[in-house]
Formats: C-alpha cells, sequence, structure tokens
C-alpha cells in the first residue's frame, strides 16, 4: 500500500531527511471526543427544511447512541502485535477481511439498541426488536456479510444498526494504534490504510492542513490523504469532472470519473466549515440521483444508507 503503518521506533530507526511527500500528514485518526456528537449536530441542523429531515434526525439519534455507547464501554486493547504483522505484510493493520473480532463489538450492539428504543418510531422499534431477539451468531453471520461487501444480503433496515456498532468497534482500535503512518510513492490508495475499507466521502480541508484532500473511511472513520484531481478510484486523472446542484461555490460537490464510470462526494471546509462527511453525503442524497441520471455510479457507501438490492 501506498500508506502505511509502522511502529513508531522503527520509523525514527529509520528517519531521514523528511521529503516533500513526508511533510504532508498522510493519516488523520478519528477525534473521539467529539466525532459522533459533531455529526448528530450536523445532521440536526441539515435536517431543517430537508425532504430527507426524518431520516436525518434518525441519523442523529444513532450518532448520539454512538457517543453515549462510545463513553459507557471503552476499548482497552494492546495493538502492538496487530501493528508489527501489518508492516510485515504491508496490509492493513485492522483489515476487515482478516482482522478476528472480539465480543466487545455485541456490547456496543447491545447498547445502541437499548439508547435508542425509548427516542424512535414503531417502525424503526420493530428492527430493533428483531435485532434484539438475534443470537450473537447471526450478529456475527451479519457482520461477515456487511464486511465482505454484500450489503443486500443483511437488508437496508438491519444494516445501519449492525454497521453502527461495527464503525464504533473500528473507530476505538484505529486510534488505539501505537504507531505512525509513512507515505511512499505508488498507486492503491483507494481502500484504507487502517482497516481496507472504502471511503464514503472526500474532504478538502482547512487549517494546519489547508487545501489537502482526505478520504474518510466508512468503517473506522481515519482519514488518508490523495491528491486533489484524481480518481478515487481508479486514480487516472484525464477524465474528471465536478458536479454541483448549486454553484461553483457550493460546499459539496460530486467527482465524476469517465475511466471508470463512478463518483465520489468532495466536501469543501472553505466553502462550509461545518461540513461532515456522513452528514453532508446522506443530507444531499439529491446530488447522488443527477449523477445516476447522468450514467454514474456511486463507488462508496454511506454507514446509514445502505443499498436495498
Amino acid at each position: 500500500m501506498s500508506i502505511s503503518i509502522f511502529p513508531k521506533e522503527l520509523l525514527e530507526a529509520k528517519r531521514e531527511k523528511p521529503t516533500t511527500l513526508e511533510s504532508i500528514p498522510p493519516l488523520l485518526f478519528a477525534n473521539l471526543k467529539s466525532l459522533y456528537r459533531r455529526r448528530a449536530e450536523r445532521l440536526r441542523q441539515l435536517a431543517l427544511n430537508n425532504p430527507l429531515g426524518d431520516y436525518l434526525n434518525f441519523a442523529a439519534q444513532l450518532a448520539e447512541a454512538q457517543h453515549h455507547a462510545l463513553h459507557d464501554y471503552p476499548l482497552t486493547l494492546d495493538l502492538s502485535e496487530v501493528l508489527e504483522q501489518g508492516a510485515t505484510s504491508g496490509k492493513p493493520p485492522l483489515d476487515v477481511s482478516v482482522y478476528p473480532r472480539s465480543e466487545h463489538w455485541h456490547l456496543l450492539l447491545t447498547s445502541l439498541i437499548a439508547e435508542l428504543r425509548s427516542q424512535v418510531p414503531e417502525h424503526i422499534l420493530a428492527v430493533l426488536d428483531n435485532l434484539e431477539k438475534a443470537s450473537v451468531h447471526e450478529w456475527d453471520l451479519m457482520a461477515d456479510t456487511l464486511l465482505n461487501g454484500e450489503f443486500s444480503r443483511v437488508g437496508s433496515e438491519k444494516a445501519p444498526f449492525i454497521w453502527a456498532a461495527l464503525s464504533l468497534y473500528w473507530t476505538q482500535m484505529a486510534s488505539l494504534l501505537p504507531g505512525k503512518a509513512r507515505a511512499e510513492y505508488g498507486e492503491n490508495r483507494q481502500f484504507c490504510p487502517v482497516c481496507g475499507s472504502i471511503p464514503v466521502a472526500s474532504m478538502v480541508h482547512i487549517g494546519t492542513i489547508n487545501g489537502l484532500r482526505y478520504l474518510h473511511c466508512n468503517l473506522c472513520e481515519s482519514e488518508w490523504h490523495l491528491v486533489r484531481v484524481k480518481c478515487s478510484n481508479c486514480e487516472q486523472t484525464r477524465d474528471l469532472n465536478y458536479w454541483s446542484l448549486d454553484s461553483e461555490q457550493a460546499a459539496v460537490k460530486a467527482e465524476s470519473c469517465g475511466d471508470c464510470g463512478t463518483y465520489l462526494k468532495i466536501l469543501y471546509q472553505e466553502k462550509d466549515p461545518q461540513v461532515e462527511a456522513v452528514a453532508d453525503d446522506l443530507a444531499s442524497l439529491v446530488l447522488d440521483a443527477r449523477m445516476e441520471e447522468e450514467g454514474f455510479s456511486r463507488s462508496s457507501i454511506n454507514p446509514f444508507l445502505f443499498p436495498a438490492e
């Protein structure tokens, strides 16, 4: 992979004069203290005068429940050996295809169900009832199916809850990795260097990393650097176009690629400092409909909107 995570002592032993590539932070881990609260606030803000307002408010409730579950069930884990194995193999240390999950994610799912029971409407409560009645073996089967990318086999009504627990679990693990990322020349940046998942959207940041684009993982919430004006799916540069519903100054656009026929949302903090990858992607489904009309398919999955088929 072109972004790898190594034990800090290994990188320090090999430290040389930084190159231009190394001066750019290749990987950003989620700020667990504010991640879910900020997402919930943004979702509620975007729900105002939005035809998807009810669903955006539900997503805010689920994000808030993730925040409480994080507080109630913090994860403690030594990932030193996992990091060393990843550095040796060249694969993401928390690769979803091979990493052995612990029962901790079951606690997180149980917490989410309990937290949401008193808040959601009756039709969603029925989904929670069905999930609660399922065995942990059934939970793990659904988790395996989702992590294998077979989203429609779980059902769009259950998938967001299973994924919310899995995402919270992987995000906590990512924050515990005792290593540092290093960027290397090469391709294959379409997958998260932490867990191997796909991005939900990309973000052009302000502040200390002003103007740099990062892809936001839809599972572990990490962000990794990808240069602008390059397809996040096939990494071609020759046939990219940018679409918006409002104007050139829109904070949310779709970057389409004529080579692979896909698109990914790109969010600009300089246009709106409040944009949030998951929330703003979900709230701009009208743009997705426009892209489908133009013949492009989505290269990402939003954790609150899994395909039904």
